[in-house]
């Protein structure tokens, strides 16, 4: 029997002493690499999974699986999260008992983390709540029944749904989550927050229920679920990939800078962390390509904190969501 080696699954649930540690005077950027893969939505789940019908949209869900594991295994400082169980459970169930061996060691290391848990990830504007509690608690029991306590997810992550209700928010709250991450919201509102820094909360998810009982500490991604701009290394992006030899090539000043340029453009948050997701729909075919690109974007170090300027700058390692949701000042609730 495999024990949770990282705390960020411990039974405490307040340990996080594995997670890379962070400095209160400087802007720590998690970089989380991550894929979303829509559990039917252009094609059937099956051609999603298989990668059939590529004429109607590129993406086969056991390619990513089967480059990223190795990946993982290969490096012990890589990390990714996976969502959507009913792809990882149709995966599962198609390897042997060396592959589940690895996967069980990297789950219980915490450097393959499931976050949200859920079958899928559900729609938030038209559905019943009794089908999100059943979709989430299938999905649940899968890891439960798979990895015992390490597979327990900490993060919601609901970084497709267009728009987002305060009882998602109120049962993700009572599910034990320790924090929820979306991707859409209204420009407006996104606008409004990144002017006023208010682009995380404490979000008191309940009207009925006594606090603390449904409150949720919330952030909202700056780049929805994609990488910033100009550096997405995926197979089908078009950015430069970075090139660290001596040749004349090489651009490892210039992209370590314009990075740290973009971390320092989206300093919208009252506490010093930046999530960035390198990741997006159906990404990381091959895993190989995007893992190492995000690896080598990824310098140890921070941008000052508050923002200051003339001000040496550095970035901070490969990073899970449930690392931001450490204890931190307190925040004011909001509806």
């Amino acid at each position: 029997k495999l024990e949770c080696l990282s705390p960020s699954h411990h039974a405490s649930r307040m340990l996080y002493n594995s997670c890379p540690v962070a400095r209160p005077d400087m802007l720590n950027v998690h970089l989380i690499p991550h894929t979303h893969n829509d559990v039917g939505w252009l094609k059937t789940v099956n051609q999603y999974f298989y990668g059939a019908r590529n004429d109607i949209q590129h993406a086969g869900v056991q390619y990513i699986l089967d480059s990223v594991i190795p990946q993982l295994l290969a490096d012990p400082a890589k990390r990714f999260i996976y969502v959507e169980v009913a792809f990882f459970a149709r995966w599962w169930g198609l390897q042997g008992e060396a592959v589940r061996r690895a996967v069980r060691q990297l789950v219980s290391e915490g450097r393959l983390e499931f976050v949200n848990g859920g079958w899928s990830m559900n729609d938030e504007a038209t559905v019943h709540y009794s089908a999100v509690i059943d979709q989430m608690s299938l999905g649940l029991r899968f890891l439960r029944r798979t990895f015992g306590e390490c597979g327990r997810p900490l993060t919601a992550w609901h970084i497709d749904p267009f728009g987002h209700s305060r009882e998602q928010a109120s049962l993700f709250a009572q599910m034990g989550f320790d924090g929820f991450f979306v991707g859409r919201i209204d420009y407006q509102d996104k606008a409004q927050r990144e002017t006023l820094r208010e682009m995380e909360q404490l979000w008191r998810a309940s009207g009925s229920l006594a606090p603390p009982g449904a409150d949720l500490f919330t952030g909202v991604l700056p780049n929805g679920y994609n990488p910033p701009m100009a550096l997405c290394w995926d197979q089908f992006c078009s950015d430069d990939p970075i090139v660290d030899d001596a040749s004349d090539d090489n651009n490892v000043q210039r992209v370590v800078k314009y990075f740290l340029g973009t971390a320092a453009s989206q300093q919208e948050y009252m506490a010093p962390h930046l999530v960035l997701a390198p990741g997006g729909g159906v990404p990381y075919r091959p895993g190989q390509r995007g893992l190492k690109q995000v690896s080598g974007a990824g310098r140890e170090g921070a941008l000052p904190w508050p923002p200051q300027r003339n001000q040496e700058e550095n970035q901070d390692p490969l990073s899970q969501p449930n690392v931001p949701l450490q204890p931190k000042g307190a925040m004011e609730p909001g509806d």
